[in-house]
């Protein structure tokens, strides 16, 4: 199994990305899918879950991220909208198997002031 993470980067503050998480070797269907970030000398924390139809977000990004899947196509995505300096982090997808997690390997996203 492999998760691919893809679309960080560097912004200015009030612009958007959009991330993709490629899964490979296991199939998304309704598996719970997840984002977290990581910023330097901080604790991996918890972004957005989406477990069937349930999206679930962390308070500070309520209203600015949006944790959506294409199933057929095995991806699933993160939608940041309206970014702010402290988003910046780097960015895993997390993908919950039969029994155990998956994780991609981090997108760096950089939002400057």
């Amino acid at each position: 199994v492999q998760l691919q993470a893809s679309g960080g980067g560097s912004v200015q503050a009030g612009q958007s990305l959009r991330l993709s998480c490629a899964v490979a070797g296991l199939s998304l269907g309704l598996r719970t899918a997840a984002w977290f970030r990581q910023q330097p000398y901080k604790s991996r924390e918890m972004v957005a879950t989406q477990s069937g139809g349930v999206k679930e977000y962390a308070d500070d990004v309520k209203g600015r991220f949006i944790i959506s899947r294409d199933s057929s196509e095995n991806m699933v995505y993160l939608l940041m909208s309206h970014l702010k300096p402290e988003d910046t982090a780097t960015y895993y997808c997390r993908v919950t198997g039969s029994i155990r997690d998956y994780w991609g390997q981090g997108t760096l996203v950089t939002v400057s002031s």
